[in-house]
């Protein structure tokens, strides 16, 4: 499969932008992951795995990006060309804030090997050295010892605690608060 758009490249991965011609990757990335996403993403509704969802977000996803308000990546697995995570720097906020929120997943299949974060320091770079941005903040579930240690090993500092935070598959849970500056910046 050839990858269209490709705005940053890993070994591993080459990550674009999310547009319209992803819709089937997408959805064929979150239907084989469902079952190990569902832990630690919002419930799903049946229209979320539909191509008009998808064409819509791509659409957003883009015209977003043009704005600077967010970077949806996806980032494509170099060796089967199939989505292996995602990665979203969202409510990009300017002067004077400079910040984003930072959501990610990956695989079940590449759980564990490194490929989150090689895919996260790559979005990282970006987003500090040419979106400019001085800092982003990413959250976790407190029993995510996984995220917690891969924010952690990327330079990023625990600074909170947040009670009943976000509704994860259908439970609002408490979440850990984590942000980065922007190593030039300090």
């Amino acid at each position: 499969m050839s990858v269209r758009n490709v705005l940053i490249e890993t070994p591993r991965t080459q990550l674009c932008v999310l547009d319209v011609h992803h819709a089937d990757a997408i959805i064929a990335y979150y239907r084989d992951n469902a079952a190990h996403l569902n832990q630690w993403e919002p419930k799903r509704s049946p229209d979320f795995y539909s191509q008009t969802t998808w064409r819509w977000q791509g659409r957003n996803a883009q015209l977003d990006f043009e704005r600077g308000t967010s970077l949806r990546l996806l980032a494509f697995d170099r060796m089967t060309g199939k989505v292996a995570a995602t990665s979203n720097y969202t409510q990009i906020q300017r002067s004077p804030f400079e910040a984003c929120t930072l959501g990610f997943s990956v695989g079940a299949a590449h759980q564990g090997t490194g490929l989150m974060f090689e895919v996260i320091e790559a979005g990282l770079n970006y987003v500090f050295n040419t979106m400019g941005l001085h800092r982003v903040m990413a959250n976790h579930l407190p029993e995510n010892k996984r995220s917690a240690a891969m924010l952690a090993r990327l330079g990023f500092e625990r600074e909170g605690y947040a009670k009943a935070y976000l509704q994860i598959n259908g439970v609002w849970r408490d979440h850990v608060l984590n942000a980065k500056i922007n190593p030039a910046h300090v």
